[in-house]
């Protein structure tokens, strides 16, 4: 099984300590979101110092054969984090996925081919767009893969937005597995506390050159300082009935004789 997704499940399972007078038990700490690094390009160069605080490794790959040789080298140059490959080509045999080593794999599922994922060996995570109805949200609930990702485009100027917020509550209201969300790398405190609460597990964080080296570690920094969400309410609501007061009779306590 994918280290990886077994550390989403243990997040998607976690729930908050209950609060009482009782003596409290050592427990291990709480899993919180997990952080992963996005890799469009490989620079093995100080690749170690740009991921350092991720959960796991992420690198894009278009072709299946050049992309696999690269994810095996630099999962063994920082091997202390599960690494994955995020397909963007759709066609290949994914068995060499699995020989190398990779602990999942992150595939699009508008134009992945159904013969590509016939081995349980890796971590499947289903890419989907933030437009996809309800319906088939429902029905990819269904399928065999491990978690969900809403992944979107980051321009220049990128930022979060209320309407993302909705949509992250409304994709973990429909959906059982783990959710992950791409976010920009200057993403708040503030914002991630939000995410957290509407129900996402992990955020996709891009990391390239241009960003300072240090930014995941201070977003591990961060993250761990997050106050546990409180837990989901239930989705669907009870409808209230109107309260009609009965009329009652009134005991006197004495025995009615009947008449002979």
């Amino acid at each position: 099984m994918s280290k990886f997704i077994d550390k989403l499940n243990q997040v998607s399972r976690a729930v908050p300590q209950p609060v009482g007078f009782r003596t409290m038990q050592p427990v291990s700490p709480k899993p919180k979101i997990l952080l992963v690094a996005s890799l469009a390009q490989a620079n093995v160069e100080d690749l170690a110092d740009y991921v350092a605080g991720a959960d796991a490794g992420l690198l894009h790959i278009s072709e299946l054969g050049s992309g696999a040789k690269t994810l095996q080298k630099i999962s063994r140059v920082v091997p202390d984090i599960p690494w994955g490959g995020w397909l963007k080509g759709g066609r290949g045999e994914i068995k060499r996925m699995v020989k190398i080593g990779s602990d999942f794999v992150v595939f699009p599922a508008a134009n992945t081919s159904l013969a590509l994922f016939q081995d349980d060996e890796v971590g499947k995570i289903l890419e989907v767009e933030s437009s996809l109805s309800e319906g088939l949200l429902r029905a990819a609930d269904k399928l065999s893969v491990n978690a969900v990702l809403i992944a979107s485009e980051q321009g220049e100027g990128y930022f979060l937005t209320w309407r993302h917020l909705m949509l992250f509550k409304h994709f973990a209201i429909l959906l059982t597995k783990p959710l992950l969300a791409s976010v920009p790398a200057n993403v708040t405190a503030n914002e991630l506390q939000a995410i957290w609460g509407a129900g996402v597990n992990g955020v996709v964080v891009e990391v390239d050159v241009g960003q300072p080296a240090g930014r995941l570690q201070e977003l591990r920094r961060i993250i761990d300082k997050l106050v546990f969400p409180s837990p989901r309410k239930p989705g669907k609501a009870e409808a209230l009935l109107p309260y009609i007061e009965r009329e009652t009779s009134v005991e006197t306590g004495e025995e009615v004789e009947e008449e002979e």
